[in-house]
């Protein structure tokens, strides 16, 4: 696997060097491994736009000038432990999805069988995209921010706009589709 993420992130890399869009967004548990931390900082100042949704620990720095200026980290903290992992790799309207078992530590990526694959369905890519990833842009209930030093601070809520949490949308969307199943 850590062949297969490598090989998308350098991927992302050489299309940004040449001039075209290129982007990275995962949602993990936890970022440790040297190798793809290394791989985010060069596609980061090859001038990929690398989004990180990382629950738990995250040995990258966002935001450091020069290395990871294209980065953002956020972690969502809320009343559940998520486990789904989601790999995204392209520009909006060409990328790729992946879900995984793995989150992108050397234990999971080198020593266990873990598993990656994509989705391959436009359908189940969207529904991805309106279930999990745009909840998350917009949380300001649990959101944080990771600066370039390793501190987290909660993303500011908007004084024009309702507070929203990834979390609570999840759980109001199982309701509805479970009450709407409900003969």
């Amino acid at each position: 696997m850590a062949e297969a993420i490598l090989a998308q992130i350098e991927q992302q890399t050489a299309l940004a060097r040449a001039g075209r869009p290129a982007r990275i967004f995962a949602k993990l548990n936890a970022l440790v491994d040297l190798r793809v931390i290394q791989a985010l900082y060069r596609a980061s100042q090859a001038g990929v736009s690398i989004e990180l949704l990382v629950r738990g620990i995250c040995c990258l720095r966002p935001g450091v000038p020069g290395v990871s200026d294209n980065i953002r980290v956020l972690s969502v903290l809320g009343r559940f432990l998520e486990h789904e992992r989601v790999f995204v790799f392209g520009p909006e309207g060409r990328e790729q999805f992946f879900l995984a078992s793995a989150d992108w530590m050397p234990r999971n990526l080198d020593r266990r069988v873990e598993v990656m694959f994509p989705i391959e369905s436009d359908k189940l890519r969207e529904q991805v995209r309106q279930e999990v990833i745009e909840p998350l842009h917009a949380d300001q209930g649990c959101a944080y921010e990771m600066d370039a030093s390793g501190e987290y601070a909660r993303r500011p809520t908007p004084p024009d706009r309702p507070l929203r949490s990834a979390q609570t949308e999840a759980m109001e969307r199982v309701n509805r589709r479970a009450s709407s199943a409900t003969p």
